[in-house]
């Protein structure tokens, strides 16, 4: 049985998401202790800034419910008015619907399929994936490229990136005036920069923990690169800051961001954190002169970019109804392999001990042809022999139903 369990941002505040997440670094860690201690068949966890999601081939959710409030150290009670749960059918429709971008906070947009496949890697490389997990996510990469290719949901998308650019020129006039700093070096931080960047900003820093990657990605921006223990000394020569790192714990705290405003004289600063959980201390929002945005700020942004892509939404819900139809039918043949196999290794044995009995009459002398004749008639009538019987001993329904099964599985006609 296939199913999903999660959180996301349809279902729960940042405050709860955040206490849900899991750090990309110990995500292996968890996945085989998930895997290696509890009756879990397969496996994969997709953690993001929106949603936590966990993927499984199991008999029942509830012990992956109790794993996650374990693991997490929070109460059961805590979590579970958020948590949704989907079985086979709905599961299967929800990942082609993430895998989509049709069940994220902006609608359409193409990072969760990049995140999804970094799952699954993490997932393979861990050896938690299945072969239907394994066919579920790539029959759900493959959904997500048709709907992009034949609908215009991707079209004049909103990213989170382009509604911070959106919030910050309602702080400032320009931002080709601006000092930007990022935090972290991730796809997030990526996207950020290359959309503020755009507007061609004054000065770019990058800070991350890693100070090669940090450089790395300042070069394509022509910015330069600082280690995260410098944040207090560069953040207040900075009048926008976007964060978004992997760290359990704030990294820009309250008395770092007060100081910072005295330093400025009480010039503005915007500061935007993609981070769950979060990278700037939430008290920091209360400063005046400081304009902290969260992930669950920039969707009030994205929300006017919605109804344009209503009409695509309906098309890509059409494809993805079909396809999860197509995906049932396979998990359902798959239902018939033992049965199958069951049957062919039947055949097998009666095969090779028809095959040995006339082996043995050729050794005595007898005839080819006679041998042949005898082999075939012994081979049909073991053969045929459950199936008649099966059919001789049926009464009422079950002969009816049988006599139809036979028909069909050996593609009889009828002579009338």
């Amino acid at each position: 049985m296939i199913f999903t369990l999660g959180i996301n941002h349809h279902s729960a505040p940042l405050a709860i998401r955040e206490r849900v997440a899991f750090n990309a670094e110990k995500l292996h860690q968890a996945l085989a202790d998930l895997t290696h201690n509890h009756p879990v068949k397969e496996v994969a966890i997709l953690s993001t800034c929106n949603r936590t999601e966990i993927y499984c081939a199991a008999e029942t959710p509830d012990v992956v419910i109790d794993w996650l409030a374990q693991y997490h150290q929070v109460e059961r009670s805590e979590i579970l008015p958020y948590l949704y749960t989907h079985d086979q059918t709905a599961a299967i429709r929800h990942a082609f619907r993430v895998a989509s971008g049709l069940d994220s906070m902006v609608i359409g947009e193409p990072q969760i399929l990049g995140q999804m496949k970094d799952a699954v890697r993490v997932a393979e490389e861990s050896g938690t994936l299945g072969t239907q997990l394994h066919k579920l996510f790539q029959r759900s990469f493959s959904v997500a490229k048709e709907v992009r290719s034949t609908t215009a949901i991707g079209a004049n998308i909103v990213s989170m990136a382009a509604a911070g650019v959106h919030l910050a020129e309602r702080i400032f006039e320009s931002i080709d005036t601006q000092r930007i700093l990022f935090i972290g070096a991730g796809e997030m931080i990526e996207l950020c920069a290359a959309h503020f960047c755009a507007r061609q900003p004054k000065q770019v820093t990058i800070a991350n923990r890693t100070i090669e990657r940090g450089r790395a990605l300042a070069e394509r921006f022509n910015g330069t690169a600082i280690r995260l223990d410098e944040l207090g000394e560069h953040l207040a020569q900075h009048d926008i800051v976007v964060s978004c790192t992997a760290s359990p714990l704030p990294i820009i705290g309250l008395g770092m961001v007060e100081r910072a405003v005295k330093v400025r004289r009480h010039r503005p600063m915007f500061m935007v954190d993609l981070a769950v959980p979060r990278d700037i201390e939430e008290e920091v929002g209360e400063l005046d002169d400081v304009f902290l945005y969260t992930v669950d700020d920039l969707a009030q942004v994205v929300e006017n970019g919605m109804e344009s892509r209503q009409a695509a939404v309906l098309d890509a819900e059409n494809i993805i109804a079909c396809r999860v139809q197509d995906f049932i039918v396979w998990l359902q043949g798959r239902d018939t392999v033992p049965v199958i196999r069951s049957l062919r290794d039947s055949a097998e044995r009666m095969r090779r001990h028809e095959l040995e009995h006339a082996i043995k009459l050729l050794a005595k002398g007898e005839s080819p042809e006679k041998v042949l004749d005898h082999l075939s008639h012994r081979l049909t009538n073991k053969l045929l022999h459950a199936p008649t019987q099966s059919l001789n001993l049926a009464e009422g329904q079950e002969r009816a139903e049988l006599q139809s099964a036979a028909s069909r599985l050996f593609h009889l006609h009828s002579n009338d």
